[in-house]
């Protein structure tokens, strides 16, 4: 079979027909059982972050502090990654601001386990911020969009 020739000599491919297969439209990484499960993991992710940064943030202050928000926000991105939606990064933060107001409130023998001092405030108020940042974003950045490379 011998193809039709342009001007130049060059042989022309015609173009697809209707019939041929189309790609796939971009889609959720994950199907919608296992976006499911991810979400409760992701929560259940969210509560153990929370509960790793009461303990974690007044024991090593300011490191502690700053490695519990870097916790969070890395379980956040990596959510939105995972199941790219923004539940995926809202739904660990729902856990983990669940565990700071179990934190905050007294227990009957008068003991809590977040002081007021600063060090708890930064946490709680960047946590705050830290996460509704991640999950209100409108893409992922670029270093941490699937299929980017990085040139060194």
């Amino acid at each position: 079979m011998r193809h039709p020739e342009n001007r130049l000599g060059r042989a022309v491919v015609p173009a697809p027909r209707s019939s041929s297969p189309q790609p796939p439209p971009a889609g959720y990484p994950l199907g919608t059982q296992a976006r499911g499960a991810a979400y409760l993991l992701l929560t259940v992710l969210g509560v153990a972050v929370g509960v790793a940064g009461v303990f974690v943030q007044p024991l090593w202050f300011p490191g502690g502090l700053l490695l519990a928000l870097a916790g969070l926000v890395a379980l956040c991105c990596g959510g939105r990654l995972l199941t790219g939606t923004r539940p995926g990064a809202a739904l660990p933060a729902v856990g983990w601001f669940a565990v700071q107001m179990i934190a905050l409130s007294p227990r009957p023998e008068g003991d809590f386990l977040l002081v007021s001092d600063a060090g708890s405030y930064l946490f709680l108020l960047g946590g705050m911020i830290l996460s509704v940042v991640s999950a209100t974003m409108r893409s992922l950045p670029r270093f941490l969009q699937p299929g980017s490379r990085r040139d060194l």
